[in-house]
């Protein structure tokens, strides 16, 4: 913009000398505009003046013409619209005078652009210029069809640009071949008109035309594939001789860059012969002396040489170069790295990732300045140094390149201590193979930068310690000790809680010591009182909290004669203003204080989880996707928050199923054969999201047991039912009546009790199931493909309940796969579905798929029941859906 400012005010002096000018109306104009102190008086001086250009265009003035365009092209520049004056810049280019057709070139190039309708009224006033006899009007011509030139006008002036570039006169012929690459980016067909006339241009000596001609060349290879086959085989040695020539020129002042001949033209071939080498291997063989001559002569203590240098180093990594020029070029980009000046070390870190492709061990030499630089001030730099380590790191240096990154995560700043801990964290898993030292750098990790560590990291840590079943003790007194010192560090606090709670007799008895440790002293009350100072440390933090109370929980059965005191820590949070911590504290101490016949089988240690199963479950779902599929705390309609494990449905693909009633909210089911992973976090901590699939009832295992007990909460509502829900009645409410399918001898589920009585009060000290009632079958859907068939149990003295045995039977010839039965029922029905016993429905006489439903009618003897169903299933892998509504239930249910 300062370029053309200069050009109009050179403008302004031709026309204040020009005979016919009236005065330095256009310096006056700039000045006045210049002198305005807001917007509004600079907008009343270019009202002013373009009312008077108005004027004289509409008087058809054309001793002003000239200048009137030259004050148009600055009110244009300033922004405001100029679209009135783009007749008078055709008027100027048709004048016979240099001065005129100049000022009207310009104002053409600047008002108007190749998609104006008027520019097609120039294409005959540019034919003409182009074949003038004055070479100065001839190059005003080629700048403007340079410049604006459509497609129309490139067919049309083609020819004319062809003869040009074969012109005895350098700059016309220099300016033609410019204006070629216009001419090719809009017509690619016209490229085979031009390639014999860019390599003609390539033997010339004027600097200025063999820069526009390896330009036009370049431009040729993008728009044809003839054209590139045709430059490798007549234009390589043109250009080894040009490059040659340049690196061995003696001193030019007109072409001399701080020392350096012409690196603009250096640059350009090199770029002109990464085009023609690449995939290339006779091309690049041809290239590999003069760019090894390059890459050793150009002196790299000048910025024009270390863009000749970085230029070359992208052309061999670019070509089928050499291994030993590969080496050459990679060890320019370590001397790069010891650069004082950040861009040069920026890219030189980004070449150095790309060269890792092509020879891993040149760059392995330059790790240490690598390393260097991910300490340095700048952050561009740090981070893209980080990525390279990150790339560099294999199973042999592994051990000391962690070291350097963890002795650097206590000094890093902390806007860069994320994507630092979270490289070394990728690293630590990816490469380790030893347990133990996986175990003592993620305490380390978590040691100075626990507050940074996402949450799956810390998640796969917990997974890695339950399945090391020799190294528990060594990890529980490990971070006890870390607990010590770095308690502000959240993740940190996190792991060693859920530790404690699971091992703490390892930690007071020493259990498991390793050859490498020291033994301490740790009381029980030493344990305790660390899982007390957290939980008075970390009042704001909810799922610290939590799991504190847990691990409380827990260290009441491992350490008995301290458990009235873990009671009095634990009843504190009664009155907690978080109803999860309020409903936790309250249900644990009544485990603590009156249940100490159940309290072993609840608070047993945490069963081994299955690694295998978590990394898969891990590598699939990214942590965005986790936190954005976390569903939202179900809430009751007295207001109390749902126990975990239990959780109101989000969006639901069930949407146009809920049309069922007049009640507000439909529960909805679904279940398929194949369940999800167990949601380890779930089971863990028992805090935060449920696992996804809905199928599947308890099991007879302890595992059911602990996991229900990391679900605390409370499902019913003394003011109305149950919201709608996803989980198995028996599970709502944990502690108040435990599954029948327990393996606790001697209990069986009892009714819901009041909020003001013990939860575990009243357990019948029996199992026995009553007899049970065979109802009548109904065919519940059939369509041309299936058939579903429901029988019904009902229990005495429970008349809501009904257990439904689904039949689902394939009519057809054709099995179906990934069956999934889903349903959605009323908000005063509450629905479980059982896990089909298949995903495979065999074709017609071959079988069929079961599956179970329990439902529950709220107010069975007022509503009849109501389920609407889908199905879903493919066929010869094509995607079938079918659904209906069930209404022809017996009476009575």
């Amino acid at each position: 913009m300062d370029t053309v400012e200069k050009i109009v005010e050179e403008f302004a002096s031709d026309i204040a000398m020009s005979p016919f000018s009236s005065g330095t109306r256009l310096r006056d104009m700039i000045r006045a505009i210049r002198a305005c102190k807001t917007a509004a008086e600079e907008r009343a001086v270019v009202r002013r003046e373009c009312a008077e250009i108005r004027a004289a265009i509409s008087e058809n003035e054309q001793e002003l013409r000239h200048r009137n365009m030259a004050k148009l092209m600055f009110i244009h520049m300033l922004g405001y619209p100029t679209h009135f004056g783009q007749m008078e810049c055709l008027k100027l280019i048709a004048a016979t005078g240099y001065p005129e057709k100049r000022i009207g070139y310009l104002g053409l190039m600047l008002l108007l652009d190749e998609r104006q309708e008027v520019l097609m009224l120039v294409t005959n006033s540019l034919k003409q210029d182009l074949n003038h006899s004055n070479q100065f009007i001839v190059g005003l011509a080629l700048c403007a069809l340079g410049n604006i030139c459509s497609a129309e006008m490139a067919r049309d002036l083609s020819p004319e640009v062809e003869r040009l570039m074969r012109s005895r006169e350098v700059n016309t012929k220099k300016k033609a071949a410019l204006c070629s690459i216009r001419i090719v980016r809009k017509v690619p067909d016209l490229a085979e008109n031009f390639m014999g006339l860019a390599s003609l241009l390539l033997k010339e000596k004027h600097h200025g035309i063999l820069i526009s001609a390896v330009q036009l060349c370049t431009e040729l290879c993008k728009a044809s594939k003839d054209a590139l086959e045709y430059l490798r085989k007549n234009c390589i040695e043109g250009l080894v001789r040009i490059l040659r020539d340049v690196s061995n020129s003696s001193y030019a002042p007109e072409y001399d860059v701080a020392g350096i001949s012409d690196p603009f033209l250096h640059i350009r071939v090199l770029k002109l012969m990464r085009i023609l080498g690449q995939g290339d291997a006779d091309c690049s063989e041809y290239m590999n002396d003069i760019l090894a001559q390059v890459a050793t002569k150009t002196e790299s203590n000048k910025n024009a040489a270390n863009a000749i240098l970085y230029e070359c180093v992208q052309t061999i990594m670019g070509i089928e170069a050499t291994s030993g020029l590969c080496v050459l070029a990679i060890n320019i980009l370590g001397r790069f790295l010891s650069n004082r000046d950040n861009n040069i070390r920026y890219v030189a870190l980004n070449m150095l990732m790309r060269a890792i492709n092509v020879d891993t061990q040149a760059v392995q030499r330059h790790r240490t300045t690598i390393l260097e630089c991910v300490k340095d001030a700048d952050a561009s730099i740090r981070k893209r140094a980080l990525e390279l380590v990150f790339l560099l790191v294999n199973d042999t240096n592994v051990k000391p390149l962690t070291k350097e990154l963890v002795d650097y995560l206590d000094l890093a700043d902390p806007d860069f201590k994320e994507d630092l801990t979270a490289k070394i964290c990728s690293i630590v898993e990816k490469f380790s193979q030893d347990k133990l030292w996986y175990l003592d750098q993620m305490f380390k990790v978590l040691s100075l930068a626990g507050n940074h560590v996402k949450d799956d990291v810390w998640h796969a840590l917990v997974v890695v310690i339950s399945n090391a079943s020799e190294l528990q003790g060594y990890s529980v007194r490990s971070l006890y000790m870390a607990l010590q010192a770095f308690v502000d560090q959240g993740s940190l606090v996190r792991v060693a809680v859920w530790c404690i709670g699971e091992y703490g007799e390892m930690l007071v008895n020493n259990i498991g010591m390793l050859q490498l440790e020291e033994p301490i002293t740790v009381t029980e009350s030493d344990a305790v009182d660390a899982v007390q100072l957290t939980l008075n440390r970390y009042s704001a933090d909810v799922t610290t909290r939590a799991m504190c109370l847990v691990a409380l929980l827990k260290l009441s059965s491992r350490f008995p004669s301290i458990s009235e005191r873990i009671k009095q820590i634990v009843s504190q949070n009664k009155e907690n203003i978080v109803l999860e911590l309020q409903q936790r504290s309250i249900e644990f101490s009544s485990i603590i204080q009156r249940h100490q016949s159940i309290r072993p089988s609840l608070l047993e240690r945490m069963p081994v989880l299955d690694e295998a199963s978590y990394l898969v479950k891990r590598a699939s779902t990214t942590q965005g996707t986790l936190a954005a599929d976390k569903p939202a705390p179900a809430v009751t309609p007295g207001g109390l928050k749902l126990p975990n494990g239990v959780a109101k449905p989000a969006t639901s693909p069930l949407a146009d199923l809920l049309d069922l009633s007049s009640d507000d909210v439909p529960a909805i089911a679904t279940a398929s054969t194949t369940t999800a992973p167990n949601d380890f976090l779930q089971d863990l901590l028992g805090i935060g999201g449920v696992n996804s699939s809905t199928a599947g009832a308890p099991s007879s295992s302890s595992t059911d047991i602990l996991i229900d007990l990391l679900s605390i909460g409370s499902s019913t509502s003394q003011n109305g039912p149950p919201a709608a829900d996803f989980s198995p009645p028996q599970a709502t409410d944990l502690l108040g009546s435990l599954s029948s399918s327990t393996s606790i001898s001697g209990i069986k589920s009892a009714p819901a009790v009041p909020q003001d009585m013990d939860l575990l009060d009243g357990l019948p000290s029996n199992t026995s199931i009553s007899g049970v009632d065979n109802h009548s079958s109904i065919m519940a859907f059939q369509s041309a493909t299936l058939k579903i068939n429901f029988d019904f149990k009902r229990h005495p003295g429970k008349p809501q309940e009904t257990t439904i045995h689904a039949t689902f039977t394939n009519l057809t010839s054709t099995s179906y796969t990934d069956f999934v039965f889903q349903a959605a029922v009323p908000k005063f029905i509450q629905l479980r579905l059982d896990p089909a016993s298949g995903n495979v429905v065999p074709a017609s006489g071959n079988g069929s798929v079961t599956q179970g439903l329990s439902v529950t009618n709220n107010q069975h003897g007022q509503k009849p029941l109501a389920i609407r169903i889908r199905m879903s299933y493919k066929v010869n892998g094509e995607d079938r859906l079918e659904q209906g509504q069930v209404s022809n239930f017996p009476p009575g249910l």
